[in-house]
């Protein structure tokens, strides 16, 4: 009888290395599973990095092409167009925000005006233009472009 009671102590101490093991590969797989997410995200962090630039770029463009096509402003009027948002085509889920600034200069005998252009793209708007104000997702991305054209 002597053999069978220390057969059956062996047997628990595998059974404990067993459990021992599978907790191990348990920790391990949902640390794996941690990186593997937070890559993705910083994936997708990455790219829509690039469209709010891009969105912001194409909001700077839409306004020099509204400040160089319009007749040079009167006094009286100025030629910045009004603050406008709008969501660039192809950039789904952006919003951009231009704001223009006049300024009235001179060199020597010739006057000038002088249009700081600023856009303000990204995707999470709050009542329809950026930047976003309040408490943001993580998600969250905006970018900000600033150009001054000389007329």
């Amino acid at each position: 009888m002597p053999s069978m009671s220390r057969t059956c102590r062996e047997g628990g101490f595998t059974l404990v290395s067993v459990v021992f093991i599978l907790v191990v590969l348990a920790a391990l797989g949902a640390g794996l599973a941690t990186v593997s997410q937070r890559q993705h995200m910083g994936s997708a962090a990455e790219l829509d990095s690039a469209r709010a630039l891009q969105a912001a770029r194409a909001g700077l463009e839409w306004a020099v092409f509204q400040v160089l096509r319009n007749p040079a402003p009167p006094a009286a009027a100025p030629g910045c167009p009004a603050s406008t948002s709008f969501a660039p085509a192809g950039l789904g889920g952006f919003t951009v925000t231009v704001q223009c600034t006049l300024t009235a200069g001179s060199d020597g005998a010739d006057s000038m005006s002088f249009y700081t252009l600023v856009a303000n793209a990204c995707n999470a708007p709050s009542a329809g233009a950026c930047p976003a104000s309040g408490s943001v997702q993580p998600s969250y991305v905006e970018r900000q472009l600033r150009w001054t054209v000389a007329r």
